[in-house]
């Protein structure tokens, strides 16, 4: 079959621009348009609530590409525009300044908006959300030693912010409406390890707590929320927290109003664009990768949206080669990873009901660097594995995850036991007689 003639790209995200990326990558010439709503050049995520929230220099290095390489790939780069509109039967896309993009293949790559609070909207002063650089500019100019910072979330992106702001000298509480810490992503022990860890890197958790009130300023009663900020947060158990700046970090919602109103298939369960294993909607002309893209994973044995710096990559990878009708590269298993109190935490695979946990490796939460990992298994085959600062030892063991190997639980926990003539031996026990 012909190589499309057009190819245009909805989102200017890390999918997006490796998509881009990707499908020169792979020999295709032909038009290829990126449409981005911000004016900055592509940038990567996860530096936002870490290397970019320190400090201004990191900025440069969190672009994905280099500002000369969309010319020299000629890749057009339309920023600070905006996809209102997807016409399937004309195969045209219309932007926000008017213009109509006509495409053979449109990849949607639109990513998500920060989930909101009714009570603290985006636009109220010393209310914070951080999804773009702008908004990382603006918590940035907030942290300084003594400010009160008040994180409500206590996930991945609230819970890296919280380390960095008290990297900066701030005064840092942590409001979490679930009793433990990332419940969607860690087995209870290594929750409470990490609380304690937070809690001896100076963070005041709040676990099982909600917002009661918003606290207002006395001095300026009946102004609007832009001129009024507040003065702080009334929890439900009576415990008022003052604020100098207020950060919402509870997830992510996956931004499908294109898609949907072209009559694309939405997830009920997650709110993702339905995709097959090629990134492929139910139009075969118009894909979907990264945040917004809901597709099934067999090791979570239906369909889900993944979150991750990987998943973009993969997926665009994936979504570029079904655009030219290539065989597209096998899936890796699933990868996450944040740091945070002074830790860097690996992940591969999503804990899923009925597995069994075993640890190698034992650390205090506040001395030094510790080193562990928890693995959960399922019969001995390894489902879920969190690496703390042992990132090296979690790639080794990857190739049991993605074949299924089991292993002896006990074998793994013995630290008196080299990791990688053990990992052998697991291959070796399973390799057919």
């Amino acid at each position: 079959m012909a190589a499309p003639a057009s190819i245009v790209i909805v989102g200017a995200g890390q999918g997006g621009a490796m998509a881009a990326a990707a499908l020169r990558l792979q020999g295709y010439a032909g038009k290829l348009t990126l449409v981005g709503r911000e004016f900055h050049a592509p940038y990567e995520r996860p530096p936002l609530s870490k290397a970019v929230l320190r400090d201004a220099a990191a900025e440069a290095a969190a672009a994905i590409h280099a500002e000369a390489y969309y010319a020299e790939q000629d890749i057009e780069l339309m920023r600070g525009v905006e996809a209102v509109s997807l016409d399937r039967a004309r195969r045209e896309i219309v932007l926000s300044d008017g213009i109509v993009l006509a495409y053979d293949r449109c990849l949607l790559a639109t990513g998500g908006q920060a989930r909101t609070l009714p009570a603290l909207p985006p636009g109220m002063a010393k209310v914070h959300y951080v999804r773009t650089l702008d908004d990382a500019r603006g918590l940035r100019a907030c942290l300084r030693a003594g400010a009160r910072v008040v994180v409500i979330g206590g996930g991945f992106l609230g819970l890296e912010i919280a380390s960095t702001a008290l990297e900066s000298g701030a005064d840092v509480a942590v409001v979490e409406s679930a009793e433990r810490l990332l419940p969607n992503a860690l087995p209870v022990p290594l929750a409470e390890w990490l609380a304690a860890r937070a809690i001896a890197s100076g963070a005041r958790l709040h676990l099982g707590a909600r917002i009661a009130s918003v606290l207002p300023r006395a001095d300026s009663p009946g102004a609007g929320p832009s001129t009024n900020p507040p003065a702080g947060l009334l929890l439900d158990n009576g415990l008022s927290l003052p604020a100098d700046a207020i950060v919402v970090a509870i997830g992510l919602q996956p931004e499908t109003g294109l898609a949907r109103a072209a009559g694309l298939e939405i997830d009920a369960n997650n709110g993702g664009i339905r995709v097959d294993a090629h990134c492929r909607t139910a139009d075969p002309r118009i894909l979907a990768i990264g945040d917004c893209a809901s597709q099934h994973r067999d090791f979570l044995g239906r369909h889900a949206r993944l979150e991750s710096w990987q998943n973009a990559n993969e997926q665009a990878r994936v979504a570029a080669a079904a655009m030219l009708d290539a065989d597209p590269p096998p899936a890796p298993y699933p990868w996450f990873w944040t740091d945070q109190f002074g830790c860097n935490i690996q992940m591969l695979g999503m804990p899923v009901p009925g597995l069994a946990y075993v640890c190698r490796g034992a650390a205090p939460p506040d001395t030094g660097t510790p080193r562990l990992i928890w693995l959960g298994h399922r019969d001995g085959v390894p489902v879920h594995g969190v690496a703390v600062n042992a990132a090296a030892d979690l790639r080794q063991m990857r190739v049991l995850f993605e074949r299924g190997i089991p292993m002896d639980p006990a074998g793994f926990a013995d630290t008196n036991v080299a990791l990688k003539p053990w990992i052998k031996a697991c291959q070796q026990a399973a390799a057919p007689a």
